[in-house]
């Protein structure tokens, strides 16, 4: 972008002012530390020149908003368009109750549902399993059978609202039960429009919640894509998580690098089970954290669009732009928060927002002040909620598109980021003999994963506890203090009522016709067919989430027994 007589100029200046301006400040005062580093420990430079970006191509590496390489932004006016969608992650309890608390979000104008299930329907187990017992809605919203679904959207038009949900091992029976919903709803399927995490590669890297063997649940995994190019186009099969990798300790560069990774082996997958990759790719999407380096964000975000428009064309033979342009949904970054002086959460949380959007995410969930200590209250939702709302309407962050575009730390962070996310995927590609999906399966079987990211949490760590990185209430500028803001308890009936409305749905349901659907998912899966439609029967006849997943189970064998953890 810059001549070499240009550069030398700046270069020449640039000495000038080392000598003359900044080395008299520093032989006086000094700086507040000898190096200055991002969350993640990239360390960064104390002023960026148009020396640092000297061999950027404007057309290659930037163009504009709308266009390959997407760095700028996948649409071309953003922000100035509609905002993006702010979603609230929600559930607890019942159905009933957070069927109470969806109403109310919506009321407060969020644009999108977020739902978050309970450890058991997140692991694919009734209520009435006896390794239920105490986590029965705890964390998020119980869901036993089709029943608890029509409850959770009573009065809730599937045809007009976007829903998201975060779950995974499970997830092709919770969106059977959605489709199920919809068709009785009378909301073609065509119309529905949301999210599915589905991402069970992510599970077995990080997060680790899940039934059946990895090759076993990627098989799983793509039939819900298949299934979903054929009958839902408007609903995202899956969503590739970044976001469990980050909270698990990852640095950004390696929340970036595998998660393009996990993306790239759905895409093998779905091409070695002959499907147009044009067909299939607008229908994936992303989802990343964000952390407080603003600037380190900001160029994960644009480089993860950048690397992957480039390689879906490159190693895919992508050709429609909807295919090369990398979606993706952001929340706020869970482990930074505090349980110390939790009212400091709401400047983290704008903070990590404030990144998300400047970074041109599609969706965003802001966390809650109180998270690091119970569910979230109405009121901590409603900060966390208020908190997208004045940064789209007051700020001016929604009204420039791609409004850091231009800086040359931000265009230098940007390069960086690329290079060291293309060092990784690379090897992961090596891992696999060329292959990037059987990379990931290697890596997942090998611990190589697992090992990144500890050695990465170890890292993080130690400079916390050495006082190198600082966290404000935690290991600074602490006060003796009593935290106990109102919290959301859950009802301790809860357990118990979920369990009655289970029995009640057992006891009115056609047992001969469970029976037969279920046999039905058995042939499927014998034979090797897509398992969806099969799926979508046994839940219309109120087979329960445990009864489906234990048909994969028998099958496939539980991957917690072959790590000896059951």
């Amino acid at each position: 972008m810059y001549d070499e007589d240009d550069l030398a100029a700046i270069r020449e200046r640039r000495e000038e002012w080392e000598r003359e301006t900044r080395d008299p400040v520093l032989d006086r005062h000094g700086e507040r530390k000898d190096r200055f580093a991002t969350v993640s420990n990239h360390e960064v430079d104390r002023l960026y020149t148009p020396e640092d970006v000297a061999d950027l191509d404007y057309g290659d590496d930037l163009g504009f908003p709308g266009e390959e390489p997407y760095t700028r932004g996948v649409y071309p006016t953003m922000y100035r368009g509609r905002t993006w969608t702010m979603r609230q992650f929600a559930g607890f309890g019942t159905a009933e109750e957070t069927n109470e608390r969806f109403h109310y979000l919506i009321d407060e104008g969020q644009t999108g549902l977020s739902v978050a299930f309970d450890m058991p329907s997140l692991m694919g187990l009734d209520s009435d399993d006896r390794m239920s017992q105490g986590e029965v809605g705890r964390e998020g919203v119980a869901v036993d059978t089709l029943r608890d679904m029509e409850i959770l959207f009573d009065g809730i038009d599937l045809g007009e609202v976007s829903t998201s949900f975060t779950i995974n091992p499970s997830a092709p029976v919770i969106y059977a039960m959605y489709l199920a919903l919809a068709d009785d709803q009378g909301v073609p399927r065509e119309e529905i429009r949301g999210t599915l995490q589905n991402d069970m590669l992510k599970e077995f890297i990080a997060q680790k919640e899940w039934v059946v063997p990895p090759a076993a649940s990627l098989d799983i995994v793509t039939d819900v894509i298949e299934f979903a190019v054929a009958e839902t186009p408007k609903f995202k099969p899956v969503s590739i998580s970044g976001y469990h990798i980050r909270e698990a300790g990852s640095t950004a560069v390696q929340e970036l690098a595998f998660t393009l990774a996990d993306g790239f082996a759905y895409v093998e997958d779905c091409l070695d089970r002959g499907l147009d990759v044009d067909e299939f790719g607008p229908q994936l999407s992303f989802f990343f954290n964000s952390h407080n380096s603003i600037f380190e964000e900001v160029a994960k975000f644009r480089a993860g669009r950048r690397i992957y428009a480039r390689l879906m064309d490159e190693w895919y033979d992508a050709e429609s732009d909807a295919t090369k342009q990398m979606k993706f949904h952001t929340q706020t970054a869970g482990q930074s928060l505090t349980a110390q002086q939790p009212m400091t959460n709401i400047v983290r949380v704008t903070i990590q927002a404030l990144a998300g959007v400047l970074g041109g995410t599609q969706s965003l969930h802001t966390n809650s002040f109180d998270e690091a200590l119970a569910l979230p209250s109405e009121e901590a939702v409603r900060v966390a909620l208020r908190t997208q709302q004045i940064i789209a309407e007051e700020s001016g962050a929604a009204d420039i598109v791609d409004p850091m575009g231009g800086s040359y730390a931000i265009e230098a962070l940007t390069d960086e980021v690329e290079a060291e996310t293309m060092a990784y995927l690379e090897e992961i590609k090596a891992m696999g003999d060329g292959s990037v999906r059987d990379g990931v399966l290697t890596g997942i079987e090998d611990g190589y994963f697992h090992r990144e990211i500890q050695d990465s949490a170890y890292e993080y760590q130690e400079r916390v506890d050495e006082g190198e990185e600082v966290v404000v209430g935690v290991n600074e500028y602490t006060i003796a203090e009593d935290t106990s803001p109102d919290l959301l308890r859950v009802d301790e009936t809860t357990g118990e009522r979920q369990r009655e409305r289970l029995a009640e749905v057992k006891d009115e349901r056609d047992d001969e016709a469970v029976e037969d659907a279920l046999s039905d998912l058995r042939t499927a899966i014998e034979n090797d067919e897509n398992v969806m439609p099969a799926i979508v029967d046994a839940v219309k006849v109120y087979a329960t989430m445990g009864e489906i997943m234990g048909v994969f189970e028998e099958h496939h064998g539980s991957y917690q027994e072959a790590l000896g953890l059951a």
